[in-house]
């Protein structure tokens, strides 16, 4: 591999960790996910240093150059990736089904608990209201009555 694409992938690869380490320091990358790309950044960079590394894996696989081992490697990668994230999907759906049904059981909670309290509220009043009448009811018989 030449100096310059060597240089570069140098470059890329120690650019690509900087970032990633400062994205976890600043909470904008969770560590569990962190470790995926850090990895993937140590393979580019161990690839970039050990050349033969690269062209060992190559003619393992029967490839013709390296281009394509990388390629191939690049394919692997987002396939992997792609399983990851639909596992982590799959589970944030279950987890949302069971919030939702978590909400739905509270809310019909919370208005048997409203009816309750306001049913209450309601047999309250209709006993100060019997009470008065019975009062006033009492209060009129002791009353004598007016001839007119």
């Amino acid at each position: 591999m030449p100096i310059r694409n060597r240089m570069v992938a140098l470059i890329v690869s120690v650019g690509m960790m900087l970032l990633i380490i400062e994205l976890v320091r600043r909470r904008k990358l969770r560590e569990e996910y962190s470790w995926l790309w850090l990895l993937t950044v140590s393979t580019i960079l161990l690839l970039t240093v050990w050349f033969d590394l690269l062209k060992w894996i190559t003619s393992l696989i029967g490839a013709m150059i390296p281009s394509s081992t990388i390629f191939m490697l690049a394919f692997l990668f987002l396939i992997f990736i792609s399983l990851h994230f639909s596992v982590v999907i799959s589970k944030l759906t279950n987890r949302n089904i069971e919030l939702a049904q978590r909400y739905a059981l509270l809310e019909f909670e919370l208005n048997d608990l409203k009816e309750r309290f306001l049913s209450s509220q309601e047999k309250e009043r209709e006993q100060k209201r019997g009470f008065v009448k019975r009062v006033l009811d009492v209060q009129g018989r002791n009353k004598p009555m007016m001839k007119g």
